[in-house]
């Protein structure tokens, strides 16, 4: 195989949970993860030339060991010495340091890739026990779906997947650094955490309504502090008949849960016209048991 198309999917946190910091400064967390139907496009190429060559169309993303598929794909070739070069093209899409996880989508994509590519013949669970290596939401961006993430985001449990609906997402014009928002949280504490069981038993019952009324996010306080925009587009999504609506990751980005595919396109369109949101996306669930051949990551 010369070269490889790829879907690198974005992800929102139905549910998520601060539980500590480690004393290497990473945090244990209790997290419902859900991919969503939008995502950047990868193109993986064999090289003759020995090296790792990334092109994207956002000129200020960096191309080299500074961009996550540029270190995923060093991983692999140094691991098992690989002589050969990868080009790699990104399409970028999904929405930069918004908490849809973007970057780590990426460097699963070119992860599992590269695992085809060059006929590495890695299990899923090999593919995640590098991935952890380079980020913590890596690993789920392999698996995909809707899953419980604990530890630091790499000790993953496959939920039955989440009701359908329809998913709202809207990124403010700003971004936010994922690490000053742990720090933040670090200073001001946790003061309620989400009812992440309760979520998922409502999702095993595929209660839509329940399990929007669940939403729950410790970190969205915080960065509400620096993007004060977060609450209005709640407002405006839960106005125009969102389920729930809350921020995703370390935001800034907010989605809200529809019934009524109707209401979530009116919803975007008052988000629109109220300038609310530099993109704006309507969609829904990556549902893992409807096509069980799509699940990995390079499809």
């Amino acid at each position: 195989m010369d070269r490889i198309n790829l879907k690198a999917m974005g992800k929102i946190n139905l549910a998520l949970d601060v539980l500590g910091r480690r004393e290497n400064g990473y945090h244990d967390v209790r997290m419902i993860m859900q991919s969503v139907q939008i995502y950047d496009r990868l193109l993986l190429e064999r090289s003759h030339e020995p090296g790792i060559f990334v092109t994207t169309n956002r000129p200020y993303l960096p191309t080299d060991e500074n961009n996550l598929v540029y270190k995923a794909a060093k991983l692999l070739m140094e691991e098992f010495r690989i002589e050969e070069g990868v080009k790699i093209d990104l399409k970028k899409f999904l929405p930069v340091s918004a908490g849809m996880a973007g970057g780590s989508s990426d460097a699963a994509a070119v992860l599992f890739g590269m695992n085809k590519m060059f006929g590495l013949s890695l299990s899923m669970k090999e593919l995640m026990e590098r991935g952890v290596k380079i980020g913590a939401d890596i690993p789920f961006c392999i698996m995909r779906g809707t899953v419980l993430a604990e530890g630091i985001g790499e000790i993953l449990t496959p939920l039955d997947d989440a009701p359908p609906c329809h998913v709202l997402i809207a990124k403010p014009p700003m971004g936010v650094s994922t690490k000053v928002i742990y720090e933040k949280l670090d200073t001001a504490g946790v003061k309620d955490h989400p009812d992440t069981d309760g979520m998922i038993r409502c999702i095993r019952k595929q209660d839509l309504a329940g399990m929007a009324a669940l939403l729950g996010n410790v970190l969205e306080d915080v960065t509400k502090e620096e993007c004060p925009v977060i609450g209005k587009i709640e407002e405006v999504m839960k106005a125009n008949g969102a389920l729930g609506a809350i921020m995703s990751g370390s935001g800034p980005t907010v989605f809200g849960l529809f019934e009524n595919e109707t209401e979530a396109k009116n919803a975007y369109e008052r988000l629109k016209a109220e300038r609310l949101a530099k993109q704006i996306y309507l969609t829904g669930f990556f549902r893992r048991k409807r096509r069980p051949e799509d699940n990995n990551a390079g499809l």
